[in-house]
């Protein structure tokens, strides 16, 4: 079944119906957070000097209503931890209103939503989004819509760009203990934009494109963060007879074909289970029985471990819940996503037992006392009484709706492709007015931006100007120092300059050195260094090196580690007169192995033409001599 999904064409995908829609979430670069003046700087988690905790309930929307995926929340009771900084203030811990809207990250936003031919609001008002998973103290995210109804082209095809929504980032998960969970305050409140197309892909390869071209089009503002974690891919799928999932958290563009093509076949699967459970009259038993006395001499370490142990029944599941719906996973791996969000470690059910330590006439005892037939399944969740009961009167409510189809929810996207159950899909009931930020009118001056060169253009620029293949004109363009590529590009050859901004500190990453220390004022550093022909274009690795090593050289120290030209003549001189009969005997020819001599002294220090030059005439002359 995957390898029949993973071939179809975008035939076969429209004859599903596939619908996607992606959410991009890009950080600005600006110098403050989105309602303080803390900086926009990421810590090391052991630099906290302070920690406190909270537990976060749900509150009611404007119209009164409990967004479903708030309740849930709620049932699993988690203690959550937040480690602060000298660089984090009263307003992330929630201890102080917040400040008025930054006015730069507002102006970024702005510029990119005229580079998605979108509609600028007249008033921006700023609202409260409902998130009590812990990423924010409040218990709620603070966002704005800025611009709406834009559009894209892509290969050919417009693409709706629906909204785009200013917003504070939430804070960084650190670690997750089951009943608790630690956080990060560094992240909470850097400014981002949720930019959030119309479900007008219809293909993987065209959600990979799309989400390219947004990707391209921040870049190219020169004003957002880069690097991991800074951009992220929320992806929206749907397919005839299915349900719109959204999937949270893809961070890299290559696994987002991936991701769609491994969620069509999730939602395949489960309507091929659901019609199976209604050809079997099958059922779910709302009912948890307690079982803790069957296992109390079992060899199971999981289940010895907990203080109770709870089942459920499902009528006419059995063969059912061990059925893999995406590689790898089963329809009770969907059961065991759920308990682990309640703080349990997973689940066991009758498709796999006996195993782990439980027994074959355990497995009889339990299906005798819940009353399980040959053709029902039985879950089991063990710890905890509280978080047992309510992990399973969750996973009911999930084996109920198998009987339906598939399940609106929010997914969490997994490295290899698959996806992972985070909690139901939320509604409208989550948003209500934020009353402590001012309202901001936009004013035409705010309109007035200066569109910035796209990187796709400037690519093309470079491999006509400067002569570079397209791939590498591609990475000069998108790079953060494309500037200091220009700069130089105009002094030294273009190959060259390429070489130090990308090819050499990539050799160097290969090699195991430490590269991010490096900074714009090192490549300048090593560019002014062969300009000044105080060292070789070759010896741009061997420079950047030594920066890695130590950030804070200067130039002098770099030539002098590395070494100069000052000795070259006289070791041409000496050589010549070392290998004088190797010369007479070999004539022109011994070229070759003298150059890879001098070579091993001067590599770096010297242009290799010029030694080429230079060792070329001492052997004529050596020769004529002769």
């Amino acid at each position: 079944m995957a390898n029949r999904v993973n071939e179809m064409n975008c035939q076969d995908y429209e004859a599903l119906g596939l619908k996607v829609g992606i959410e991009i979430h890009q950080q600005l670069d600006t110098k403050h957070k989105l309602f303080c003046y803390c900086p926009t700087i990421q810590r090391d988690v052991e630099e906290s000097n302070f920690e406190f905790f909270r537990y976060l309930r749900s509150k009611r929307s404007e119209m009164g209503e409990v967004d479903r995926a708030a309740k849930e929340e709620v049932a699993r009771s988690k203690k959550f931890i937040y480690k602060a900084y000298d660089t984090t203030c009263l307003v992330e811990a929630d201890e102080e209103p917040p400040r008025e809207l930054n006015r730069e990250a507002l102006q970024v936003a702005i510029l990119i939503a005229r580079m998605l031919n979108m509609e600028v609001v007249d008033e921006v008002h700023v609202m409260r989004k409902i998130v009590i998973d812990g990423s924010n103290t409040t218990g709620f995210q603070r966002t704005a819509l800025i611009a709406f109804d834009g559009y894209i082209e892509c290969e050919g095809k417009k693409i709706g760009v629906a909204t785009l929504c200013l917003e504070e980032e939430a804070c960084r998960k650190v670690e997750d203990r089951g009943s608790e969970v630690v956080y990060s305050l560094d992240r909470l409140g850097i400014p981002l934009v949720e930019i959030g197309t119309m479900p007008d892909i219809t293909s993987p390869k065209e959600a990979k494109e799309v989400a390219a071209k947004l990707g391209m089009i921040l870049r190219s503002t020169g004003r957002v963060k880069r690097g991991l974690g800074t951009i992220r891919q929320d992806v929206n799928i749907s397919i005839r007879d299915g349900a719109r999932v959204e999937i949270k958290g893809v961070q890299t563009l290559d696994i987002l074909d991936k991701i769609v093509e491994y969620e069509v076949l999730r939602q395949l699967n489960l309507l091929k289970i659901r019609d199976e459970l209604l050809a079997r009259g099958a059922s779910v038993v709302n009912q948890i029985f307690d079982v803790t006395s069957i296992f109390s001499n079992t060899k199971s370490k999981v289940i010895k471990r907990a203080k109770c142990v709870k089942a459920i029944l499902l009528k006419g599941f059995a063969g059912l819940v061990g059925k893999e719906i995406q590689p790898g996973r089963r329809l009770g791996t969907e059961f065991a996503d759920i308990a682990k969000t309640f703080g349990l470690g997973g689940i066991f059910h009758t498709d796999e037992l006996p195993a782990y330590g439980i027994s074959e006439e355990e497995v009889a005892e339990l299906r005798r006392f819940v009353g399980a037939e040959s053709n029902d399944a039985v879950i089991l969740a063990a710890g905890e009484a509280t978080r047992v009961e309510n992990a399973l009167a969750r996973i009911i409510e999930r084996a109920e709706y198998c009987l339906i189809g598939v399940p609106e929810e929010t997914r969490k996207a997994n490295e290899d492709g698959t996806t992972s159950y985070l909690r139901p899909l939320p509604g409208a009931a989550r948003m209500y007015p934020e009353t402590d930020v001012p309202a901001v009118r936009i004013t035409p001056d705010m309109l007035e931006v200066e569109i910035p060169e796209l990187i796709e253009e400037r690519a093309k620029r470079y491999a006509e100007t400067y002569g570079l293949p397209y791939d590498l004109a591609y990475v000069m363009a998108d790079s953060a120092l494309h500037h200091l590529f220009e700069e130089f590009a105009e002094k030294l050859p273009a190959t060259t300059v390429a070489r130090v901004l990308h090819i050499a500190p990539a050799e160097l990453k290969k090699e195991g050195v430490e590269i991010g220390k490096l900074e714009e004022g090192h490549f300048r550093a090593v560019l002014e260094l062969i300009e000044e022909g105080k060292i070789a274009k070759e010896g741009a690795e061997e420079a950047l090196k030594i920066f890695c090593e130590k950030p804070t050289a200067t130039k002098e120290e770099v030539v002098s580690s590395i070494g100069s030209a000052t000795n070259l003549d006289s070791f041409i001189a000496k050589l010549m007169e070392e290998k004088k009969d190797f010369i007479k005997e070999r004539g022109a020819s011994a070229f070759k192995p003298l150059m890879g001599l001098v070579m091993k002294e001067f590599r770096g220090k010297v242009d290799g033409k010029v030694v080429a030059e230079k060792l070329n005439e001492a052997i004529k002359r050596a020769l004529s001599d002769g």
